[in-house]
């Protein structure tokens, strides 16, 4: 045991990124995402109506807040190699299970319960990575969170190859496969070590007007990008051909895998408020694009740049709260994304009677406010306040130089 814990712990850096980003492959691109590019085939063979396909949504959406609370009620968890494990063996059961029944009411507690372990899955993974490389260039956790997208882009693929062939249900179950796959990879990520001890940061600049556009602005796109996230495929696949949809799904993955990490690179030249704003009023046009017109070109555009900013977007947010120091900012932050989340297929449920293009137009439209909000947080926006290292290790790292103004 010791010569494993040995060898685990001497594992070079982009080891460490490997592991992570298969867990999140699995936890998140598939675990969570692959619903998307499944569902129009649960339309077409299982006869799933769009307003089920919404409570589907919705039901993984509140397991997903579930499984964050855990882990910020009790910090023990994210420590847990044990609840890695088991998270990612029930998260593999779940999509398995899926082919196995007709019964809406199941497949819906399938999805909340696939929302908690994805959630648990995540909140392990994210804080072993900032924890244990947080001595490392910043673009290293943004290549392992890459890791959504590559587990989006396979998820993607596997449902366009499998299109032709075969119905929903081997849909699931090869996601099933995949994320076993992924599981195993990160069979052996180190979670984070104990919590040092808190250390007074001293006083410091009063910022609660600036987080308090940052939360606005992160729980809104929690809304806009969920709808996009849930039904971009379907809302393609209406008027393009078969193949269209799951391919621009594809995209979406191959768009996010680097984005993390250019967009934390960008945060350490320009103001993260104003890179910010930008992601956020880029992601906008692009979910709106399918909703304009029905042409391909326009379809794969749109999966470029909403693949290109909804992790970028997450990194520049967080990022933002810890330079402002608020007290449990990750937290509240991840709390405010997670209730938009459920609140966003909700919210459109009403609107999908006539197909998605409506919802597309009011996500962008709520994403376009997000950016409102950005705007009035770049005002005056702190950036040579002073800070201090974070003990917490969702925290990333700060500096003066990290946040310059453009």
């Amino acid at each position: 045991m010791s010569t494993f814990a040995s060898r685990s712990h001497s594992s070079g850096p982009w080891t460490h990124v490997a592991r992570a980003a298969a867990a999140l492959a699995a936890g998140m691109g598939v675990g969570r995402f692959v619903y998307t590019p499944i569902l129009p085939l649960m339309h077409d063979g299982a006869g799933l109506s769009a307003s089920a396909g919404a409570n589907l949504a919705t039901a993984n959406y509140i397991g997903y807040l579930i499984g964050a609370l855990a882990g910020i009620l009790s910090p023990a968890l994210i420590r847990s190699r044990t609840v890695l494990r088991a998270s990612l063996l029930l998260l593999t059961a779940t999509l398995a299970a899926m082919p196995l029944t007709h019964s809406t009411l199941v497949w819906e507690g399938l999805r909340l319960l696939a929302g908690v372990t994805s959630a648990l899955v995540f909140v392990v993974a994210a804080g072993s990575l900032l924890h244990h490389l947080q001595e490392h260039p910043p673009h290293l956790s943004g290549w392992a969170f890459g890791g959504v997208g590559g587990g989006i882009a396979l998820s993607g693929l596997l449902v366009l190859a499998l299109r032709p062939l075969a119905d929903w249900r081997a849909a699931w179950w090869a996601a099933a496969a995949l994320t076993a796959l992924l599981a195993w990879g990160a069979w052996n990520l180190r979670p984070e070590g104990a919590p040092a001890p808190a250390r007074d940061a001293g006083p410091g600049t009063r910022t609660h007007r600036w987080f308090g556009a940052l939360f606005v602005s992160y729980t809104l796109e929690g809304v806009g990008y969920i709808i996009a996230g849930t039904f971009l495929v379907a809302a393609v696949g209406q008027g393009s051909p078969g193949w269209v949809g799951s391919g621009a799904w594809v995209l979406v993955g191959l768009a996010a895998v680097p984005s993390s990490a250019l967009w934390a690179r960008l945060g350490h030249r320009f103001s993260r408020p104003g890179l910010l704003l930008s992601a956020l009023a880029i992601q906008a046009a692009g979910i709106a694009l399918p909703a304009l017109t029905d042409a391909t070109t326009a379809a794969l555009t749109s999966a470029v740049l909403f693949g290109a900013t909804f992790l970028g977007v997450s990194t520049l947010a967080l990022a933002a709260g810890a330079h402002l120091r608020f007290p449990r900012s990750v937290a509240l932050l991840t709390a405010g994304y997670s209730v938009g989340q459920i609140l966003g297929p909700l919210l459109v449920a009403p609107l999908l009677h006539h197909g998605y293009h409506q919802a597309l137009l009011l996500a962008a439209l709520t994403v376009l406010t997000a950016a409102a909000a950005a705007a009035v947080l770049r005002i005056g926006f702190p950036h040579h306040m002073a800070v201090v290292r974070p003990t917490n290790p969702l925290h990333q790292r700060e500096s003066t130089e990290d946040a310059r103004p453009t």
